[in-house]
């Protein structure tokens, strides 16, 4: 069912935890469906040089928050900002079908971050947020 990427980043996640002193810190997901995630992020000069996450899910959820979070340090918001679902979906060789929405909470949790980040320091940008992937009603449950 997994891949061996897959399975890796949930046995030995990286970058578990939170960033002291949070530049900025992004939560999404739903409780009522399973997965919720919550990413920090520390940056420095537009730089993210620091992530970490917390996730409550299944073995998809902890290895595309793990992949996120690798994906992102080092590089500038921008490009952080840029990151999409598929991508991550892409760095972990795949995602069985039915885990797809795990991707698009990694790339969710990466923009609330980023979107926190600008809303502490006053900085006005366009969301890029394309809001709730609305899986958890497709799985079974309410969804928001």
């Amino acid at each position: 069912m997994y891949g061996q990427k897959v399975m890796d980043h949930f046995a030995n996640p990286r970058n578990v935890g939170e960033v002291e002193d949070a530049s900025g810190v992004g939560q999404v997901g739903n409780k009522k469906c399973g997965d919720v995630m919550r990413i920090s992020i520390k940056v420095e000069d537009g730089v993210i040089t620091d992530a970490r996450f917390k996730t409550f899910g299944c073995g998809a959820a902890v290895a595309t928050s793990s992949m996120a979070t690798e994906m992102v340090i080092g590089r500038t918001l921008e490009e952080a900002s840029a990151i999409t679902n598929t991508a991550v979906a892409e760095a972990l060789d795949g995602l069985p079908p039915e885990k797809a929405h795990c991707s698009n909470l990694a790339e969710e949790a990466i923009k609330a971050a980023i979107e926190d980040y600008y809303e502490k320091n006053g900085i006005s940008v366009k969301s890029g947020r394309k809001g709730c992937c609305g899986k958890c009603r497709d799985i079974g449950g309410k969804g928001p």
